[in-house]
């Protein structure tokens, strides 16, 4: 690492993490984190001053913090979308979604708390449009989002010296989508979604504000086209 601000992304193997760490690399030293070690390996390739962190949010007890001497910046960007009516959702299918997408983003925070409180940091939530309103089919991974929301509301209450920003993007061209697409039994037309790089600037954005402003929360939706 050299003496640019460090900032580690989560979920950086594709869609928007790999957005967000493409567009901070001009600015910050970057961790690249999530479970594919080959694919963030290539991006850590294209990308001065990226090295790519493999671990499985989880399982935390396997990713070793200490190793982490300094730390802007945290973007949590994993997350996993699991469809179906609230009626056929099994506790399994919730238990995996609030996993994921709330208690890996706050033990991950946790662990990581004495660098970004040493560094002033940030802590950014890429939450979503379901983290605002819900729809029909939703209701698992429109809670956890809820939830996310509600963790990043009492993170910036209990450690004031921490930005803490949460981004909602509307739908994005990702492989996630692909795979929410599916699920929904529609057809997909990349064209109707934000490009991740839309994302990503926002993201950008919060992170470069000037040191006298906090920016809490950012609202992307996609221009019909």
């Amino acid at each position: 690492m050299s003496d640019r601000p460090v900032a580690l992304v989560t979920g950086a193997s594709s869609g928007i993490g790999s957005a967000i760490a493409r567009s901070l690399a001009p600015t910050h030293d970057l961790l690249l984190g999530g479970r594919d070690e080959t694919s963030l390996s290539l991006l850590a390739a294209e990308l001065p001053g990226a090295q790519p962190w493999a671990f499985d949010l989880t399982n935390l007890a396997s990713a070793d913090t200490t190793h982490i001497p300094r730390l802007d910046v945290v973007v949590h960007s994993a997350g996993v979308a699991l469809l179906g009516p609230v009626g056929e959702a099994s506790a399994d299918v919730w238990r995996r979604t609030f996993e994921l997408n709330v208690v890996a983003v706050a033990e991950l925070t946790r662990l990581l708390l004495p660098q970004l409180r040493a560094a002033s940091g940030q802590v950014v939530l890429l939450n979503s449009g379901a983290g605002l309103r819900v729809n029909p089919g939703w209701g698992a991974y429109a809670a956890s989002k809820f939830a996310l929301r509600a963790y990043a509301d009492a993170l910036r209450a209990d450690e004031p010296s921490l930005r803490v920003t949460s981004v909602f993007p509307g739908r994005t061209d990702t492989p996630m989508q692909r795979e929410v697409r599916r699920q929904e039994g529609g057809e997909y037309d990349a064209t109707r979604y934000l490009d991740p790089a839309s994302v990503a600037r926002a993201v950008v954005s919060a992170v470069l504000a000037t040191p006298d402003a906090h920016i809490t929360e950012i609202v992307v939706r996609p221009q019909p086209r």
